[in-house]
């Protein structure tokens, strides 16, 4: 009987795709993800080409212009997607994407890749947060906290596993050649948005004559607010913050620590990643069924703290004890990770929604463009011990976040 109410736990938040509409949305997002993942362990590989010691270094700079398109343009990504055409907002920056990552094979000079990178996730800042807000049009009300889940999810998910199916592919292909099954990704995920009806997907938001509405940066202040004002959420955000300086540590320096810290190929950089993808996809399934306290503190901190103790001991271990520690690194991200978004859908007011997650989106990727950096630079100095200080900052972060923004057991959320 047990396992009969965890499998239908587990299964709950697939119940949405039943919506044909969502179905559809929901697998090219999905394509879309693993497009993006097949871009970055690319990415990684060519920057090695560049140079082994400049490796963390290019890397690093490449995912820090990442994260500073998003934080710059996705505050408005929301705003907009109330005033303008949501699915051409989609449709339009999903091809643009599209032929920015047609381009990356053929880049020969490490500063095209910086110029690439910046410009595709510009678009990438304004086709996410729309994606989101088009949810609530398109799904019926009782599946609506589903389709929030089941994509927040996937997001999450992908963004850890995604890299392990990419680093399989490479294995196969090649660096340059993995960005051709990227662009296939792309097209495929078009076809899906393009054949959208236009009209289930228009804003639903009309502004009466006697109301006036709030002028854009005016909606951006209120998502920022809204999203710091709340107890629950502010302290998942905080731990999203030493995730990210934990998770960077792995995307940075893992193919300088495989490859030459281990001496071994990109087959085995491949692998080291899809066990990190495999730790994330057994958290993603199961953290629903582990914490259901309206907090999800016991997530969030045993989450961080598995992640922050995986990645402090690779540094002096071999391949085989590796491929274990990135299992429960995988993890450890996704139990710290996936409960912010849910937070926002459970602790938000719906017609407030879409200008929290932009902002959500924008500030926890700020923690990302903090943390790259830091990760570089271990990785450049320090290239012998970098997962252990990396670990170390973790812990101490973790240890701040729990004594300063750990929400008491009865809580008024706002």
């Amino acid at each position: 009987m047990e396992l009969k109410k965890l499998l239908h736990e587990l299964s709950e938040p697939f119940h949405a795709l039943r919506n044909k509409l969502f179905a559809r949305l929901y697998l090219a997002q999905t394509i879309s993800l693993l497009g993006d993942a097949f871009t970055w362990v690319g990415l990684a590989l060519i920057s090695y080409q560049f140079g082994k010691d400049r490796s963390a270094v290019i890397l690093a700079s490449a995912l820090t212009l990442r994260v500073v398109a998003f934080i710059i343009f996705s505050p408005f990504a929301g705003v907009l997607a109330d005033r303008i055409d949501r699915k051409k907002i989609l449709y339009i920056t999903h091809f643009l994407r599209m032929g920015i990552v047609a381009c990356l094979p053929f880049v020969t000079a490490e500063w095209q890749i910086y110029v690439l990178v910046f410009l595709l996730n510009v678009f990438n800042a304004f086709f996410t947060p729309t994606y989101r807000t088009v949810i609530p049009a398109i799904v019926e009300k009782g599946l609506y906290r589903q389709a929030i889940g089941l994509s927040t999810a996937t997001y999450q998910l992908l963004g850890v596993l995604g890299p392990g199916l990419a680093g399989i592919l490479a294995i196969w292909l090649g660096a340059r050649e993995i960005f051709f099954v990227d662009a296939v990704s792309f097209i495929l995920a078009g076809i899906l948005i393009l054949t959208l009806p236009g009209h289930l997907i228009k804003n639903s938001r009309e502004t009466s004559s006697d109301t006036k509405p709030l002028s854009t940066w005016q909606d951006v202040a209120k998502g920022a607010r809204l999203l710091f004002s709340n107890k629950l959420i502010r302290f998942a955000l905080s731990i999203e913050f030493v995730s990210a300086i934990a998770g960077a540590q792995i995307l940075v320096n893992t193919v300088g620590h495989v490859k030459s810290g281990l001496q071994l190929t990109d087959r085995h950089y491949g692998m080291v990643m899809s066990a990190f993808g495999i730790g994330a996809a057994i958290a993603a399934f199961v953290s629903g069924a582990i914490d259901k306290s309206k907090s999800r503190k016991v997530s969030l901190v045993v989450g961080a703290f598995i992640l922050a103790l995986a990645i402090s001991a690779a540094n002096y271990l071999n391949f085989s004890f590796l491929l274990g520690l990135w299992v429960f690194a995988g993890l450890g991200q996704s139990l710290a990770e996936i409960p912010s978004e849910t937070l926002i859908g459970e602790n938000i007011a719906d017609q407030e929604q879409g200008k929290v997650y932009g902002s959500h989106f924008a500030f926890s990727h700020l923690w990302w463009a903090i943390a790259y950096p830091i990760a570089g630079y271990f990785g450049s100095k320090f290239p012998n011990d970098n997962f252990l200080y990396g670990g170390m900052m973790a812990m101490a972060l973790l240890i701040i976040a729990y004594v300063f923004f750990k929400p008491k057991q009865s809580i008024n959320t706002s």
